[in-house]
């Protein structure tokens, strides 16, 4: 008998992956699903996947926005991905400059093995989700499997950036996530020196 297919930590950007990307978004009124992304987290929550977002917020630190409203704007997103039958495990977000040079902003690894080290999954196994080309940087950084969620196979940034997959929305990124766990862990009864 096989064992249970594998389950795997899903990094998702917020804006340009999950919600619609407004720039600096400060009004939660504004934060919208794009399609796809309502069946594509309720198919990686029902697949028994962990979901986490991993966010750049610059914004907080050029002043288009408070840390407070930030919050306020992620809290809202929890809410419609619970609406939409999904469960978020997590969302770290950076809110500094890129010229701060912290060590949390993406493509650097802090958040992701932030998450990892608070809810035990193991960063190398992971799948990392997104638009740019920061987060497909990321995915690579951590030896991660990569897909870059676009329409016409480009980064949003405009960047030209190989990753291991092109996705038009989430609910192809789960399809292809679930494709990929189809291969099993060994069971545990297994002989080794079959």
């Amino acid at each position: 008998m096989s064992a249970p297919a594998i389950k795997r930590a899903v990094i998702l950007d917020r804006d340009g992956t999950i919600v619609v990307d407004r720039g600096y978004l400060d009004d939660p009124t504004q934060l919208c699903l794009l399609p796809g992304a309502a069946q594509g987290l309720r198919s990686l929550h029902e697949h028994g996947h962990q979901i986490i977002v991993v966010s750049n917020q610059s914004g907080v630190g050029r002043g288009r926005l408070t840390l407070t409203r930030m919050h306020e704007i992620n809290a809202l997103l929890t809410r419609m991905v619970e609406a939409a039958g999904a469960k978020l495990d997590g969302i770290y977000c950076c809110p500094h400059r890129p010229e701060d040079n912290c060590a949390c902003r993406k493509p650097k690894t802090k958040l992701v093995l932030d998450a990892a080290a608070a809810l035990g999954f193991d960063p190398n196994d992971c799948v990392v989700i997104g638009d740019k080309s920061s987060d497909i940087e990321l995915g690579r950084r951590l030896q991660a499997t990569t897909m870059l969620v676009s329409e016409n196979g480009r980064a949003s940034d405009g960047e030209w950036i190989e990753p291991d997959f092109v996705v038009r929305d989430l609910a192809e990124a789960a399809r292809v996530i679930e494709a990929l766990g189809s291969r099993t862990q060994p069971s545990e009864s297994a002989d080794p020196s079959a």
